[in-house]
């Protein structure tokens, strides 16, 4: 069973209905003109004294005059309005369906979200048996505090959603799946993700976290780019090495480096809106998300030679949990001591 969940993370996972357990699906779309990003986030929440499923939001759009505004919300659902079906895959709340093929979402409350997309098919990650996905051999490892899956690292979109009125063309444009369950998300962590680059074909995931496991914590570091189909991946399983090379309110800067290359990841957030997370299964936690990054990759050969470049935008950026200056400590983070004040580097 473990096996099988770790090869396949798209279905539904928590078959056992645990307490303090959430899981969720997060579902990015960009539309061809990089002018509007929605993020859609089916879930289930089994905290104690609050069994429910949810669907969260976040909606990015730019208008004619380059002004830029960020909504989210949280639909909460009670329990019985959470449908899945394992093979082929389905996730059903009250009217909202998700599956490998297409997005129906019919949310009206706080804002209007109504209408149905098409996807084509999925970039996957590589898999094997020692490397069953994204998390490599950790994904075997019983009682994590938090699973993630990459299901699809980017594809095409077609079809319109209304959102308050407005008619949204998505298609051509782009499409991101991942997905978490557990107990909680990390204390701190960073993620960055973006499949809307200058060079068509190209798309990155990455995040960083500290791991609590056997009561102890280690920092835990997954990146995977894409570029034509060959994949780069540099992760703690892997022997690859990690730093933090700078961290301020507002920009990232991040190296990576394993024996077949290196990897700088360099991205600035704009403007961000407010997300619900988990703690203990309960949602209750509020992180920060922006869909309107802006990121750029540089991949060196092992000799320190460039031999990829390439800039995106509607980049998805998360930095949770860096609060005061001196947080971030040790070379696996950084060489020197970094915190999250703003303007401060390393």
């Amino acid at each position: 069973m473990l096996f099988q969940k770790a090869m396949s993370p798209m279905p539904f996972q928590g078959n056992h209905m645990p307490n303090h357990y959430f899981e969720g699906w997060y579902y990015k779309q960009v539309s061809k003109d990089a002018r509007t990003a929605v993020s859609l986030i089916p879930g289930v929440s089994l905290a104690k004294d609050d069994y429910h499923c949810f669907v969260q939001y976040i909606y990015a759009d730019m208008d004619e005059a380059g002004q830029e505004t960020i909504k989210t919300g949280y639909f909460k659902y009670s329990l019985d309005k959470f449908i899945t079906i394992e093979s082929p895959f389905m996730v059903r709340i009250a009217n909202n369906v998700f599956t490998e093929s297409k997005v129906v979402i019919d949310l009206e409350e706080d804002i209007t979200i109504k209408g149905t997309l098409c996807l084509d098919l999925f970039r996957k990650i590589k898999k094997s048996i020692t490397m069953p996905g994204i998390m490599g051999y950790f994904a075997y490892f019983p009682r994590m505090e938090c699973y993630h899956g990459v299901i699809s690292m980017d594809h095409t979109l077609h079809g319109t959603l209304k959102i308050n009125g407005k008619e949204i063309d998505f298609s051509g444009g782009k499409g991101y799946i991942e997905k978490d369950w557990g107990t909680s998300f990390p204390k701190r962590y960073l993620w960055i993700q973006c499949n809307h680059f200058k060079y068509n074909h190209s798309s990155v995931s990455c995040s960083a976290a500290d791991i609590p496991f056997m009561k102890k914590t280690f920092r835990g570091f997954i990146c995977c780019l894409m570029i034509d189909g060959i994949e780069y991946r540099f992760a703690t399983y892997n022997r690859s090495k990690f730093k933090v090379e700078y961290l301020t309110d507002r920009e990232i800067s991040l190296f990576f480096e394993n024996g077949k290359g290196k990897l700088r990841i360099e991205a600035k957030t704009r403007t961000a809106g407010g997300l619900v997370a988990p703690k203990h299964g309960q949602m209750k936690e509020m992180i920060k998300e922006d869909l309107f990054g802006e990121i750029k990759i540089t991949l060196y050969n092992g000799k320190n030679a460039v031999i990829y470049e390439d800039s995106g935008n509607m980049a998805g950026i998360e930095i949770a949990g860096f609060q005061t200056a001196g947080q971030l400590r040790g070379k696996d983070w950084g060489e020197k001591d970094c915190g999250i004040t703003a303007g401060k580097r390393c």
